[in-house]
């Protein structure tokens, strides 16, 4: 009786033992980014795909223009450095002149178009006595600074002799005659008194009238 009794007490208390509950210990969380280093085999998290690089459309800063041409101008006449210019095409008279190293002192300017652009070929002739102007809208030929020059006319009221002989069909005596007719009447008041000058007939005015002005 004794021993069923001990066997008795000691099944109650393993069962009661048993049926308590026991702490059990949370599971450590695994990251996504552990979870690649160990190789695991866990559903990615879901990943929000960046833009994706395009050619480049956008505007460019660098200077990508091809090089401009060139033309090649003579200068001559009453400049430093008289020759053959090499010029960036656009360039003006003034842009010729300075490459010459600029005008020389005494240099009559003041009918020389500067602004003027120029033509590949073209001579620039800075104050040249008797230099002939370029024929009209060819765009070409000699540009001569002072009144004899191309789209200028020769003012007959303060031309010189000099200035004078490089109109057509004009020498030495005519243009005399032209700068005393000027002194005798007190200057030029019209193109047409041109007719009242010694040595100047209808068919010779009527080539320079183009040519001149009061």
């Amino acid at each position: 009786m004794a021993v069923v009794l001990i066997g008795a007490a000691v099944l109650a208390a393993t069962h009661f033992s048993s049926a308590r509950p026991e702490a059990v210990r949370a599971p450590d969380r695994v990251t996504e980014a552990a979870a690649v280093r160990a190789g695991g085999t866990g559903a990615p998290s879901a990943r929000i795909p960046g833009p994706t690089p395009g050619p480049d459309t956008g505007p460019r800063t660098g200077t990508e223009s091809e090089p401009r041409g060139q033309i090649v101008v003579d200068v001559s006449g009453k400049v430093r450095r008289p020759g053959i210019q090499h010029l960036p095409s656009g360039s003006r008279v003034a842009d010729a002149l300075r490459a010459a190293g600029g005008v020389r002192a005494g240099a009559d300017l003041t009918s020389l178009n500067r602004a003027r652009v120029l033509t590949d070929g073209e001579q620039v002739a800075v104050d040249v006595p008797g230099a002939l102007p370029p024929a009209v809208g060819t765009g070409t030929g000699g540009s001569v600074a002072g009144p004899a020059g191309p789209a200028t006319t020769v003012s007959l009221g303060t031309a010189t002799v000099e200035q004078l002989e490089t109109l057509p069909g004009v020498g030495p005596v005519l243009a005399q005659h032209i700068v005393d007719y000027r002194t005798e009447h007190g200057g030029y008041r019209s193109v047409d008194e041109l007719r009242e000058v010694n040595g100047i007939g209808d068919r010779r005015f009527a080539d320079l009238r183009p040519l001149v002005r009061p």
